[in-house]
């Protein structure tokens, strides 16, 4: 910090006897003084380090307790105050429905005081015929009947917010949503020479399985095999099924989906004309074995546990096995077809996320559902206002995925595109074709299933093209 300068005074005691100068302050001291100096900067340097160990001591409390942040005691204020509003409701409404149970009652009892009073008023006198019997039969069924039929009353919902809604709303998150931006115009890397039989054909393809090599293996569903393209190659290669003779064992009718268990190093794969999932060994192709019998199953995912999530469309039920299991837990739907939240219309495509999330492409309801792990009912996340071409619509949904930022994508088939929601948002946005159904490199037909690559590039089985297509991801 410094230099020798025999001609300076000193800052401190004035006096020409300053030997060193600070680099810092532009200032000279005597040897004294340059000590005092010395220990003024420690004395500093101790500040600045308690300084910066008591906020080190915050960034790791606050690491270790998220839930004390104050956006999150913003949250659960709101929590609070809707709950306490949602309780004075509903006990306004049980005071109002006792009190009118409670007066619809006394109204019935005194009618029927009246009626045991006469009773007993005719017993004593021993005066009365067949017509006195019969209207005291009316009068007693007709207050057995007013008292046993259903009340009506009934709860009436306002049309207008009871409950202000609140989303979570990030600079961060909405620059990173931005950057997610894909060639419009594709590069087809599989197929692409009509549908056929051929090395280089597809035929109808449904689902696909990209590894981190960029090789793909997809599930040539008319074609009854699966095949496997290598980067850059002209040709696929078939890993399974494949000869037509689709109802014998070791052969597959119809597959439509394909997943790698990294576990087992094996695919498991949704042989869905013969109503069974298979674990299947490319390296061991005649060891076969069937872990899911009796399901029609058109959608498959797995989780970082290893665990299997299976989409039954006929049972409209998705459910998650275990290895071993004889049956699967149910995990969503199971409660016949329909359209409430705690139901699946013919539901197909899956993933399932870090967390344990579902997302189920609900086909015949023209919805994307998510289901948190041990939830009773979904929510929904994309769609769900029926069938149509709008940014508020799907019209029968097939392959979903759900990248790092959680940003849902989906194939939305007969509108021929690909959409992309946010959790929470009406509306989704148009990521990749809507350009009509035609064959052109910026044009699909049918799209089914999705996946990402470890570039974050985007690969959509364009269904009646038989063909796949990768939209590379822009850079910033």
């Amino acid at each position: 910090m410094t230099t020798a300068n025999s001609r300076a005074k000193c800052s401190n005691c004035n006096k020409a006897n300053a030997t060193c100068f600070c680099a810092g302050c532009s200032k000279g001291f005597c040897f004294q003084h340059l000590t005092e100096h010395r220990q003024l900067l420690h004395r500093q340097l101790d500040e600045i380090i308690n300084d910066h160990d008591q906020f080190q001591q915050t960034i790791i409390q606050q690491k270790h307790n998220p839930d004390n942040s104050s956006v999150i005691q913003q949250i659960n204020q709101w929590e609070k105050n809707s709950i306490e509003k949602i309780q004075q409701t509903a006990l306004q409404c049980r005071e109002t429905v006792i009190k009118l149970t409670q007066k619809s009652i006394n109204d019935i009892e005194k009618k029927f005081i009246e009626l045991s009073q006469k009773l007993k008023e005719i017993r004593e006198e021993n005066e009365f015929n067949e017509i006195d019997l019969n209207n005291f039969q009316v009068k007693l069924t007709q207050i057995t009947k007013e008292f046993l039929q259903p009340s009506n009353i009934s709860i009436r919902q306002d049309s207008q917010e009871f409950i202000k809604k609140i989303s979570v709303i990030s600079p961060f998150e909405q620059i990173q949503t931005k950057n997610n931006k894909f060639q419009q115009f594709a590069i087809t890397v599989a197929g692409g020479n009509s549908g056929g039989y051929g090395l280089n054909q597809l035929s109808s393809p449904w689902g696909i399985s990209i590894d981190n090599d960029k090789s793909i293996y997809i599930a040539d569903s008319w074609n009854h095999r699966i095949i496997k393209w290598k980067l850059y190659s002209n040709i696929g290669q078939i890993v399974a099924g494949g000869d037509r003779q689709r109802y014998q064992y070791n052969q597959l009718n119809d597959p439509t989906n394909i997943i790698f268990d990294k576990k087992n190093n094996s695919f498991i794969i949704s042989d869905t004309g013969n109503k069974q999932v298979i674990r299947y060994f490319e390296q061991n192709r005649t060891n076969q074995q069937i872990i899911i019998s009796n399901i029609k199953c058109m959608g498959l995912a797995i989780d970082k546990n290893g665990f299997i999530y299976a989409s039954d469309c006929e049972n409209n039920e998705v459910r998650r096995w275990k290895q071993g299991d004889k049956k699967g837990e149910l995990v969503a739907g199971g409660n016949g077809r329909g359209y409430h939240l705690n139901q699946l219309n013919y539901p197909t495509f899956i993933f399932v996320d870090e967390d344990y999330s579902l997302y189920i492409s609900d086909k015949d309801n023209y919805r994307v559902m998510k289901w948190r792990k041990n939830a009773k009912e979904g929510i929904i996340v994309a769609g769900g206002n029926g069938e149509g071409n709008s940014l508020k619509q799907l019209y029968y949904p097939g392959g979903v995925i759900v990248d790092d930022l959680g940003q849902i994508y989906v194939a939305d088939s007969r509108n021929n595109r690909v959409m992309r929601w946010c959790e929470g948002q009406e509306e989704g946005e148009i990521v990749v074709g809507g350009n009509a159904r035609r064959y052109g490199l910026n044009q699909l037909d049918r799209p089914a299933g999705l996946s990402f690559d470890n570039e974050g590039n985007l690969y959509v089985v364009d269904h009646d093209n038989h063909r796949i297509q990768k939209y590379e991801k822009l850079l910033n």
